[in-house]
């Protein structure tokens, strides 16, 4: 349905009435326009528009018009050579006020929105989202800043929780994925893989007692290969399965004692070898994290015995 435009400036002619039907969203002219000639209403050109900006009355959007066709009682436009946005001051939305670009009635371009909890974006938006890069903050005081896909976090950015706790990485439709690091206020700090929100590939853990794994994480859990020194010198390398030692693995202390074999839930399991720094070993089996079953124990001396040990004694 065609709409009523005012060109203010014009004079002379049929464009020169206050309102005209138009072809299309309502235009109105910059004040610099030339009417139409009225001796040639229906073919002459509006002369002089080449860059003139001319908005639509019905959507907050500027058109950059390079001609326009004055024809009997109609106004048309014959060519558009770009689009631009234009900053409205302020416009409540979604219970909400922004302040920015529009394309028509959708946030576009540069903007800010303020929500009534006081959280708050302010950063670049396309079609009515969030998208390219920008800043938001939650009520809470979390804040985010960095890249952005159709109001979800996407690419690289920082989110800081109101206690401290940050990561700086990448991320994927609105949750930590990829390369990240994560830092708490107490010292502690993972950098490495992240999946889906959760540490998961391969990482390393640093706690601020100097305890460090260094290794695979499935769910926010130690989990496949990978090392682990505590702060007081002990360290395991080998298997585990959702953070406890589980499988084979080499367990060392600080004081120079040594386990390598099987672990079962965090605890010596199966078949394995333990050595004392003055030269003793025990190799042989063991449950529940005691020597359990048959084994072969070695002296300081060097001397080899056959035995069979229960819950940690030697009973034959």
């Amino acid at each position: 349905k065609a709409q009523t435009m005012r060109c203010p400036g014009a004079s002379g002619g049929p464009c020169a009435a206050q309102e005209h039907p138009v072809e299309g969203p309502a235009v109105c002219c910059a004040a610099n326009a030339r009417p139409c000639p009225a001796t040639t209403p229906s073919a002459a050109l509006l002369l002089g528009l080449a860059g003139c900006r001319c908005s639509w009355t019905s959507e907050d959007t500027v058109l950059e018009v390079a001609s326009l066709r004055c024809a009997s009682d109609k106004m048309e436009i014959t060519e558009v050579r770009a689009e631009c946005l234009r900053p409205v001051a302020m416009r409540s939305v979604e219970s909400g006020v922004y302040t920015g670009q529009w394309q028509g009635k959708l946030r576009h371009g540069e903007g800010a929105q303020v929500w009534p909890d006081g959280a708050r974006y302010e950063g670049q938006w396309r079609v009515d989202k969030a998208h390219g890069k920008g800043r938001f903050v939650h009520g809470a005081g979390h804040t985010y800043d960095g890249q952005w896909s159709e109001d979800k976090a996407v690419g690289y950015g920082v989110y800081v929780f109101a206690d401290g706790l940050r990561y700086e990485g990448q991320w994927a439709n609105d949750v930590w994925h990829g390369r990240g690091v994560e830092t708490w206020t107490c010292g502690a700090r993972y950098e490495g893989q992240y999946k889906a929100g959760l540490r998961s590939g391969r990482g390393r853990f640093t706690w601020s007692d100097g305890s460090l794994y260094d290794g695979d994480f499935e769910a926010n859990d130690f989990h496949g290969e990978g090392s682990y020194r505590w702060g007081d010198g002990r360290e395991f390398r080998g298997t585990w399965v959702h953070n406890e030692m589980h499988g084979s693995g080499v367990f060392r202390w600080a004081d120079g004692r040594s386990y390598e074999g099987q672990y079962v839930h965090d605890q010596k399991d199966g078949e394995g070898l333990f050595r004392w720094p003055d030269g003793r070993s025990y190799q042989g089996q063991w449950w529940k994290g005691m020597q359990h079953g048959l084994a072969t124990y070695c002296t300081t001396a060097g001397e080899k015995r056959q035995g069979e040990w229960a819950d940690g004694t030697c009973v034959r």
